[in-house]
């Protein structure tokens, strides 16, 4: 877009608010209107008050004054409290769609694009659009009506001296020209090195215990350090173009005042003390809103720069959802056929030639070294990702032609990723959709998981807050409150993606035993580890660089002696505490 493109859809935020900046705009103009008055009185107040001498004059003069300044003073408040209120609500609306716009990215999106850089669009980007929304167009309104409103009483003194003030009009019109690009260019650098640096930030806290025992603290000092300044040599480019632009807008006024100062002097026989000091007074004036005139290219630009990045998000396409078809409750048959899927970052075609029927109500363990593809074919299943060729079924009906909401709906998801919300251990359970359920479905959930016995114990119990990601409680905990999440989901699908496998013995066995009654009449997609889990299993489909190898139980694959037999025997040879268990991390 071109940056009047890029404005008039910025201003476009500005029209639900209309009458509000209306009424900035009509303080604003009041306060521009008022603007000549100052240099007007000076010719009575000199020349009637101080050599003539007029008493209505010496009476009348204080009191216009002051009212001058209390009508300037209630238009200029209310004028910049409805803009500044304007302006807020843009960002705030503006970050509210850029969220929505997040909710509704597909996953190869984040993938794409590290965490800070979006978070930076939120919080930083768009708060440098205030500006550019609102007190740009009030500052233009307002100053351009306050140089027209100048000019037009320095005419009516003297259009010959007018005249020669107006020769520097088109130079400082070249002058804010050549800044604008400069400006804009370190307004785009300086937000890109703000999400670098955001980036940095977040991966430290996130990684903080990394940190800490690999002695990172110094790489990661390093790293902050380098983007800070980054940020800083922007940050003075950009200060120094704006520095540099008024003062020599500034000069190539002066130069105009002196002219007219000199030859007004020459021709002093012609005119009054009053009429030359209001003369003098109302080309100083002129300085102030042809300053801000000339200062607000910076922050137009900055605003300019900050919506190019903040529509490039809300721009992006959201998840393909062109499905029409409005699933109920799935009995839950799903079928690959020739189903083909590569990374976009990967050489490797992730899945190749996947062809599987899992039958409703069967239990199917997916076992593979890692990297095999195990996770990746679970995630095609809610449409986080979409084959590259081939096509899957849910009931008969294909995938694509499901909507996303009703798809969702039948599918619960518990990741080996455990995602918790700093919110109340019952909030966690009882998440998005689930919030309408009674106290009681949730204890049951806790219950079902194995979780109520450590929730119990809590200071406050259902309500008490987990913290960041759940960072107040243990691994196992976590990934309790994960399965209760989806147990109390009821879904016909059910995906157990390394579900147990921070939980110790004794808990999973509660669970194991609650999932065999829980499980049936279910569909269940299991990538798990531990063989408890995997003996269990219907059916067990080994995975190898993205191909099924093998299929069947484990009976039967461990009598074909083939890669499951070798997987098996491998981790049940080392022992210990990885005794009984199967390769099968993603």
């Amino acid at each position: 877009m071109t940056s009047s493109q890029l404005y008039f859809r910025l201003l476009r935020y500005v029209t639900p608010y209309w009458f509000a900046f209306l009424v900035s705009i009509l303080g604003l103009v009041l306060v521009a209107a008022t603007e000549p008055a100052l240099p007007a009185l000076m010719k009575p107040m000199l020349d009637q008050t101080f050599v003539e001498r007029d008493q209505l004059w010496v009476k009348l003069i204080p009191v216009l004054i002051i009212f001058l300044f209390l009508v300037r003073g209630i238009a200029s408040y209310i004028g910049s409290v409805a803009s500044s209120w304007v302006g807020n609500k843009v960002v705030t609306d503006l970050r509210a769609a850029m969220f929505r716009k997040l909710m509704v990215l597909p996953t190869q999106y984040y993938d794409d694009h590290p965490s800070g850089n979006l978070i930076s669009k939120i919080t930083f980007d768009v708060a440098q659009v205030t500006t550019a929304a609102t007190s740009v167009v009030t500052i233009v309104i307002k100053d351009s009506l306050s140089i027209i409103g100048l000019l037009g009483y320095l005419f009516y003194l003297n259009w010959k001296l007018t005249l020669i003030a107006l020769i520097m009009t088109p130079i400082i019109i070249v002058i804010v020209r050549v800044f604008s690009v400069r400006l804009r260019k370190m307004s785009r650098e300086t937000q890109r090195a703000m999400g670098d640096i955001t980036q940095v930030l977040d991966e430290a806290v996130d990684c903080h215990k990394v940190v800490k025992v690999f002695g990172g603290q110094d790489y990661e000092t390093t790293r902050f350090v380098t983007q800070a300044n980054r940020v800083r040599q922007f940050t003075m480019k950009q200060a120094s173009a704006a520095a540099a632009n008024v003062p020599i807008v500034q000069m190539v006024a002066s130069v105009a005042l002196a002219v007219i100062v000199y030859l007004a002097a020459r021709h002093s026989d012609h005119t009054s003390v009053g009429s030359f000091v209001s003369f003098i007074v109302a080309m100083l004036m002129l300085t102030a809103p042809l300053k801000r005139l000339t200062g607000v290219n910076e922050h137009l630009q900055r605003g300019l720069a900050a919506a190019e990045s903040v529509f490039e998000l809300l721009d992006q396409e959201a998840e393909r959802d062109h499905g029409t078809f409005q699933l109920a409750r799935a009995k839950g048959e799903v079928r690959f056929e020739k189903i083909n899927f590569s990374y976009p970052y990967s050489s490797r075609p992730a899945l190749t030639d996947i062809d599987l029927i899992i039958r409703p109500g069967e239990m199917i363990a997916l076992v593979g070294v890692s990297g095999s593809g195990k996770t990746t074919l679970v995630n095609l299943l809610p449409r986080f990702y979409h084959p590259t060729s081939g096509k899957i079924y849910l009931d008969g009906q294909e995938l694509e032609s499901l909507t996303l909401e009703s798809l969702r709906k039948n599918i619960a998801l518990v990741s080996q990723d455990v995602a918790l919300f700093n919110d109340t251990v019952a909030a966690n359970i009882a998440y998005g959709a689930l919030g309408a359920v009674s106290e009681s479905e949730v204890i049951d959930a806790a219950l079902a998981a194995h979780a109520l016995e450590f929730i119990r114990e809590m200071p406050q119990g259902l309500q008490t807050l987990v913290g960041e990601n759940g960072v107040r409680l243990s691994g196992g905990q976590r990934q309790r409150l994960a399965i209760a999440r989806a147990l109390l989901k009821n879904a016909p699908l059910l995906i157990l993606d390394e579900a147990t496998s921070a939980l110790d013995s004794e808990s999973e066995r509660h669970i194991q035993a609650a999932l065999e009654t829980l499980l049936i009449g279910r569909t269940n997609i299991v990538i798990a580890h531990r063989m408890s889990t995997v003996e269990k299993a219907d059916r067990i489909i080994v995975l190898d660089q993205g191909r099924v190898v093998e299929s069947g139980s484990h009976g039967e694959l461990l009598a074909q002696n083939g890669r499951y037999a070798k997987l098996f025997h491998l981790q049940f040879n080392l022992g210990g505490s990885d005794r009984g268990k199967v390769v099968a991390t993603e």
